[in-house]
């Protein structure tokens, strides 16, 4: 067996929790079989290595998207991008496309090349309106590419439980054909640290609590700060955001922080070594999405032994143990936030049982060689049904 994987994020062009997944999952599939990316944006020749093969695409010139205020402009660069994905030759499989991005290139791919389609949904567009402000009515082209390819596949992959609930809801799709596999961690790669000097580089001091994110209303990041008043004043809020969805976001926080005395703000994706110290010497890892379909950032916290804060929304409540790994909360109430932080600053023996907790869980549930054993068990299932519909 050969898998094609579709993504717009692969190394090292990564600035989201898909972009992660992509890439270890890639790792552990490749000790299975071989396997092909393609992804945006140009790869050097030396990006492949082994049993997997990396393809980098950039879009047509005349779709490109440009200066000149259409907001539009980007879902139809997007098309441009999958075009040329589903133009060159095929010899896998089955592909396996992540995010709207990618599942068109993926719908051709399985059109053209006659092989079956797998659909990872990260997210969905119908419950990010906000959307609507990034892409403007490409928002519209972009819920329509993510529900024709997701009725159209030969299998769905949800990262939770509450995510197949929401897929349901919204697509007509054979409940038989939609699966949950939750997203894993290398429990090698993030793991506690006695090393600090990734903190004085950074500018970050202890006392602290900590938010990893993109900066977007998804991931509830205004709501920290609402909360950060409320904080003790010694207790540093540390922002590890970057990834606007836009400049208004952006310059929104740019705005914000500065109101802020102890928040500070690192702007830009740090690397794996440096996030792993922000994590392990973390007092409290907070996650205040108001979506997030599995919450990877979640793991990652916990599996170098740091207390979380987060809102019970979606995969979070199947990932994090209310009063076992952390504390869950309602989306959106800065007061309870703050309460809630609060609590385990001021029972650091509580805040550090819950840590190791969470670690146990981590090692327990969510490694990536589980996860690729059971993503080859849905490929192996889609190929024989595909193969068996196409002779009938």
């Amino acid at each position: 067996m050969k898998a094609l994987l579709l993504t717009r994020e692969y190394p090292p062009q990564i600035y989201g929790g898909a972009g992660v997944v992509v890439d270890e999952l890639t790792r552990a599939l490749s000790r299975r079989m071989p396997v092909e990316v393609r992804c945006f944006g140009e790869r050097r020749p030396d990006a492949s290595s082994g049993r997997v093969t990396v393809r980098g695409y950039t879009p047509w010139e005349r779709l490109a998207a440009g200066n000149d205020g259409a907001r539009y402009a980007p879902a139809l660069e997007t098309l441009s991008i999958d075009l040329a994905m589903a133009r060159d030759p095929v010899d896998a499989d089955v592909a396996h496309a992540h995010t709207w991005y990618a599942d068109m290139a993926g719908l051709w791919i399985r059109t053209l090349h006659r092989i079956p389609l797998i659909v990872t949904l990260h997210s969905m567009e119908p419950l990010r309106p906000w959307k609507a402000d990034q892409l403007g009515s490409g928002y519209l082209l972009s819920s329509w590419i993510e529900k024709t390819a997701v009725q159209a596949a030969d299998r769905v992959i949800a990262v939770s439980a509450g995510m197949r609930e929401d897929i349901l809801r919204y697509f007509q799709v054979d409940p038989a054909k939609v699966v949950v596999i939750h997203n894993g961690i290398d429990p090698d790669r993030f793991k506690r640290t006695d090393q600090k000097d990734a903190l004085v580089t950074l500018g970050v001091r202890e006392p602290y609590v900590l938010f990893v994110g993109r900066i977007t209303d998804q991931k509830g990041i205004f709501d920290l700060l609402a909360a950060a008043p409320k904080l003790p004043s010694h207790v540093q809020v540390v922002l590890c955001a970057s990834a606007p969805d836009t400049p208004e976001i952006e310059e929104r926080l740019r705005r914000t922080v500065p109101r802020h005395p102890n928040v500070h703000w690192i702007n830009r994706m740090v690397p794996v070594d440096q996030v792993v110290q922000l994590y392990s010497h973390a007092s409290v890892f907070v996650c205040p999405s108001v979506y997030e379909p599995f919450g990877l950032i979640n793991l990652e916290a916990m599996a170098c032994e740091t207390a979380v804060v987060a809102s019970a929304v979606g995969g979070i409540v199947e990932v994090v143990e209310d009063g076992k790994t952390g504390i869950l909360l309602p989306p959106s109430r800065p007061d309870e936030l703050a309460a809630a932080i609060r609590r385990l600053l001021d029972d650091p023996a509580q805040a550090r049982a819950m840590g190791q907790a969470g670690r146990r869980r981590v090692e327990e549930k969510f490694s990536w060689a589980s996860v690729a054993e059971r993503t080859e068990g849905v490929y192996a299932e889609a190929i024989a049904e595909f193969r068996r519909t196409e002779h009938d």
